[in-house]
């Protein structure tokens, strides 16, 4: 999977939605959308690429296209100039770069796989946790 740069960029004229409401455009759309155990991890104070890492399961490589397309239309509708999406394709990871939202949507056997909940939910001694905070 390809790193993608974090971008939080407004739209002219535009200001640029709080980390909170991005939350919950990207969990409304995946509900709307049929996605299956989605969950939201605060990162805050575990890692400075996001706010929040949203990660949810699809039963399907269409349906996970299907929901990366709908949310990346409601992310740029929302004011965010430029919004990543990459996997898509192959269609058993797909990864969306809201900026402050960063949104893993998996088929259940390769979330599984991953597990990333279990990764990103672990508290970090305080020494990691200032070097990852940079």
């Amino acid at each position: 999977m390809t790193a993608i740069v974090k971008t939080t960029r407004a739209g002219k004229g535009k200001n640029p939605a709080k980390p909170s409401d991005l939350l919950r455009l990207v969990e409304k759309s995946l509900d709307d959308d049929k996605a299956e155990d989605i969950v939201a991890i605060d990162l805050k104070g575990k890692s400075s690429i996001a706010d929040y890492m949203v990660i949810a399961t699809g039963r399907s490589s269409r349906q996970l296209a299907a929901m990366a397309e709908h949310l990346h239309e409601k992310l740029k509708a929302k004011g965010l100039a430029q919004v990543g999406v990459e996997g898509e394709r192959q269609g058993d990871w797909v990864l969306i770069d809201g900026g402050d939202v960063i949104v893993h949507l998996f088929r259940p056997e390769i979330r599984g796989l991953y597990n990333l909940e279990k990764m990103w939910r672990m508290e970090l001694p305080e020494a990691e946790r200032v070097a990852a905070l940079g």
